[in-house]
């Protein structure tokens, strides 16, 4: 008959998961919520997106800027969903009401690579209302 050591006791009780949650960041926890609402709305991860593959994602726009591209007009904007970061850009225009950081949206398109980085050009998107942010 063997003992079974304290070290090899099985972890996980309600405790253990609150500890978890007080000692996690408060990134990780967005992130966290930006992937459950990305799989809620049936929407592909974002690191999960291939290359030209045509894709519908969430998520949040960290950063909105006007980035000229060969002499037109760009708006970009780095859209997040909690698993990795994808460029979104609408050529041509200079804004867009309801474009901002901090606003949730679902875009669908495209996607490809540019400089190891994920892009939807001229995306079709939806604004998510600001009540469900």
């Amino acid at each position: 008959m063997s003992a079974v050591p304290r070290s090899e006791k099985p972890t996980g009780g309600r405790f253990r998961r609150m500890i978890d949650r007080l000692s996690t960041s408060q990134e990780d926890l967005q992130a966290a919520e930006l992937q459950q609402d990305a799989q809620a709305a049936g929407c592909t991860r974002i690191c999960d997106c291939a290359d030209r593959q045509v894709v519908t994602v969430t998520g949040t726009l960290r950063t909105v800027t006007l980035r000229p591209r060969a002499g037109v007009p760009a708006l970009e904007a780095e859209l997040f969903d909690g698993s990795a970061p994808l460029d979104v850009v609408w050529l041509g225009r200079r804004s867009i009401v309801g474009i901002e950081p901090g606003r949730m949206l679902i875009a669908s398109g495209r996607v490809s690579m540019s400089h190891g980085r994920r892009v939807l050009f001229n995306p079709k998107y939806e604004l998510r209302p600001l009540g469900q942010e």
